[in-house]
């Protein structure tokens, strides 16, 4: 684990950086657990250069997340602002239309419905009931 100080726009941010799976990485910020996933995930080229021993456990997290790659495909529908997942209303491979609400979150002690963008699919979901996230974090993929 790594922890650093950010300053963004005046405000601080404790950040504490876990352990990767494949392209999922768990982070802290300000006390708050989120699951960020990585666009160009380095899981590759470490597992090549360091000793055997130590990128063993890395490897093998790494082929399980691999089936769950392609299924992410599409738009993601993004949190308009901070707070909490109140609600998922929505599963993977569900046909959703546009406007239909695909998640509740709490925000500023009112509860904000996220609609779909589009017609699809829902092709992932990024957050569970009871997660904190940030502003522009992805709540759900629809294709």
């Amino acid at each position: 684990m790594k922890t650093y100080k950010f300053k963004i726009n005046g405000k601080d941010y404790d950040v504490t950086i876990g352990e990767a799976e494949g392209k999922m990485l768990s982070v802290n910020v300000n006390g708050a657990d989120y699951q960020v996933e990585l666009e160009n995930a380095p899981a590759a080229a470490p597992a090549a250069a360091p000793a055997a021993t130590t990128p063993a456990p890395a490897a093998t997290a790494a082929a399980p997340a691999a089936p769950k790659a392609p299924a992410g495909a599409g738009e993601k529908v993004n949190s308009p602002l901070p707070g909490v997942i109140v609600e998922v209303s929505v599963k993977e491979g569900q046909a959703v239309k546009s406007g239909q609400k695909v998640a509740v979150l709490e925000a500023m002690k009112m509860e904000n419905e996220i609609s779909a963008p589009k017609d699809g699919t829902i092709t992932a979901i990024h957050v569970n009931k009871g997660d904190s996230i940030l502003e522009g974090a992805p709540i759900v993929t629809i294709a």
